[in-house]
């Protein structure tokens, strides 16, 4: 008995290139085995497949050893983060308060 396919894409972003992959999976293949045989670690070399966060269309998957697909569906492939972005915002308050400050000792 053939197992049905369905369509479905894997999606990976480095700065200045990105690729998509179209497959087709055998019904019942996860997140995680998309992302693993759509061969992106060949043209992203230091990419890890299979401990990389994944989601589909653009919310993350907690479990994507477990997470069923559907046809359709996108995975993306997310990189690291390289800053948190709550310490950035923080960070970035922080400065526009002691700019403000400075500007406002200029002037008596």
């Amino acid at each position: 008995m053939v197992s049905e396919l369905i369509p479905v894409e894997v999606v990976f972003a480095a700065p200045g290139r990105q690729l998509l992959i179209a497959l087709q999976l055998p019904a019942g293949s996860t997140v995680r085995e998309a992302a693993l045989k759509s061969g992106l670690q060949g043209a992203f070399p230091g990419l890890d497949l299979a401990g990389a966060p994944l989601g589909i269309f653009g919310k993350a998957v907690a479990s994507p050893e477990t997470r069923l697909l559907e046809g359709g569906d996108r995975v993306e492939i997310y990189r690291p983060l390289l800053a948190d972005p709550k310490d950035v915002r923080k960070r970035r308050a922080a400065q526009a308060v002691e700019r403000a400050r400075s500007a406002g000792n200029g002037k008596r």
